[in-house]
């Protein structure tokens, strides 16, 4: 696995192609998803091989993103398909990218430990400080493409029930992300609470 040559191949076509008005989905988002798959892997003490597996993932996650917003997941399986066993990937590894890949489809549903890990990293900024930061940055990439064009207030809505229904499946992120996520939570609810009060 030439996973250097395969990480400069997509972060530079994310770089190129990925421009306004991606403000969430571009290549900082996917370094972001990397960064945090290395961090749980770490965590959860998992093998080389199987690190160097779900890295190559987090890379490619949103690559279909290249192709169509809406089912970027199968169009991110069908570019690594065509592009990673170029980078001596073998068939069986690009089978077990493809899968992880689609876990973090939503509703995330995730069976391996590789994919549970993936999909948490994809989640990582829920449970962080900049949770309302880059969750403003996917509302208003939204709004830009016509995908769901949501005022402020329905923003927050989905955000809670999100949130609400949002589970992580690994202990490491758990332990690292659960207890900001609740805080994170709690701090909606009290915004749509104040904006939903007597005037």
């Amino acid at each position: 696995m030439k996973i250097k040559q395969a990480r400069e191949y997509v972060l530079c076509r994310l770089r190129k192609e990925l421009k306004h008005p991606y403000l969430y989905h571009n290549a900082e988002h996917t370094e972001d998803v990397v960064d945090a798959v290395l961090r749980l892997s770490g965590i959860e003490n998992v093998s080389q091989e199987d690190t160097d597996l779900i890295h190559t993932a987090a890379l490619f996650h949103d690559s279909g993103m290249l192709e169509t917003y809406v089912n970027h997941e199968e169009a991110s399986v069908r570019l690594i398909q065509a592009v990673l066993p170029q980078y001596d990937y073998s068939t069986v590894q690009i089978g077990k990218i493809g899968k992880m890949i689609m876990a973090t489809k939503l509703p995330q549903f995730a069976e391996s430990p590789l994919e549970k890990i993936l999909c948490d990293a994809d989640l990582d900024y829920l449970g962080r400080d900049d949770f309302f930061m880059i969750g403003l940055r996917l509302q208003y990439e939204w709004n830009l493409l016509n995908y769901k064009k949501t005022t402020l207030k329905e923003w927050y809505k989905i955000q809670i029930e999100f949130l609400t229904s949002h589970q992580y499946f690994t202990q490491a992120a758990i332990g690292l992300r659960q207890s900001r996520k609740m805080a994170n939570l709690a701090e909606i609810k009290e915004i749509c609470s104040l904006n939903s009060g007597n005037h």
